[in-house]
């Protein structure tokens, strides 16, 4: 079984990849949160740090882009082949309502003759897979469509018609955003007869959710991990038969992102604020920490923040030196 990292905007850029990589085990691949190209200077400084190798050594990561324009994806994926990147990801998966309005992530799926259309024109430019002169490889995160899980099944013929390197899919509409349930039988009709692989990703938040999707997928070789992972550290450690973090090791994590988002960030508000936004996922592991969570999320200097961290780790175990 492979596992990669989901790209999640605000929460996976280059530090948390950076720590995680070097606090617990290496996903197969990391896919960055979606860089958005454009006409004139095709991505922001904040972008270009986010895929400079030097941020990101030691890890096969795949850049995503988030356009339906083709000639700016176009533009994007050749900019990041000279960085040495070998694959990029199209985005068709965001719900978000600004993303969505402008028709793209999950709703460039509401328009499917654009899509082909764009799709058509990229692989023209892109005829070539990664390891070959000019060579990129083109893979698609996609939800099930807008409204309704019917209409994946034009949409997974679509994709058939090109030779993409990996279809990952998150069997969800667009209306669903992170609620219901992920749709497993959708999620099946994309598996017979597609020529690339398929990967998976959705709610998949501990040992036991893998272990169901493997009882009813057993020949999909490929899971991405997304929120479970980041409420979870050690979620994929356990999932390759390892254990839970320890308190020691979650508190080794968190003063790694400190001192990492330090010294990048310009001031103690901004590293508070990226901290207190991974509390949003990490939170959940603690549902008897409501007064520290608390705490966490009104601290205004990082003193009051890693004191009251410390103090919720000590709940884990009785506080025991675990």
């Amino acid at each position: 079984m492979r596992y990669y990292l989901a790209p999640m905007e605000g929460i996976t850029g280059w530090v948390y990849r950076q720590v995680q990589h070097e606090c617990f085990p290496a996903f197969d691949k990391y896919f960055t949160p979606f860089l958005v190209p454009r006409q004139k200077k095709v991505f922001h400084a904040k972008e270009i740090r986010d895929i400079l190798p030097e941020n990101n050594e030691g890890m096969t990561l795949v850049p995503q882009l988030l356009t339906n324009r083709a000639e700016d994806f176009i533009r994007g994926a050749r900019l990041l082949a000279g960085y040495g990147y070998h694959e990029v990801n199209l985005n068709l998966g965001c719900p978000s309502g600004t993303v969505v309005s402008r028709g793209r992530g999950a709703g460039f799926l509401a328009s499917p003759q654009l899509l082909k259309a764009f799709l058509d024109e990229v692989f023209a430019a892109f005829p070539d897979p990664a390891g070959k002169p000019d060579g990129m490889a083109i893979s698609i995160k996609t939800r099930l469509g807008m409204e309704d899980a019917e209409e994946f099944v034009p949409l997974i013929e679509l994709y058939r018609q090109y030779p993409l390197k990996e279809l990952i899919v998150h069997p969800r509409v667009r209306e669903d955003y992170y609620g219901n349930r992920p749709d497993w039988e959708a999620f099946a009709g994309a598996l017979p007869n597609t020529p690339f692989p398929v990967i998976y990703n959705g709610d998949l938040f501990a040992v036991s959710d893998l272990t169901r999707f493997r009882e009813r997928f057993a020949d999909v070789g490929t899971v991405m991990l997304g929120r479970g992972a980041v409420a979870d550290p050690s979620l994929l450690r356990q999932m390759k038969g390892g254990t839970s973090y320890t308190r020691k090791e979650l508190q080794h994590f968190l003063d790694r992102l400190a001192e990492a988002y330090g010294q990048v960030l310009s001031g103690e508000r901004d590293v508070l604020f990226k901290l207190k936004e991974l509390w949003f996922y990490l939170g959940q592991r603690f549902p008897e920490g409501k007064a520290e969570l608390k705490r966490i999320r009104k601290s205004q200097h990082l003193s009051e923040y890693q004191a009251a961290v410390r103090s919720l780790l000590l709940t884990m175990e009785g506080g025991g030196l675990c």
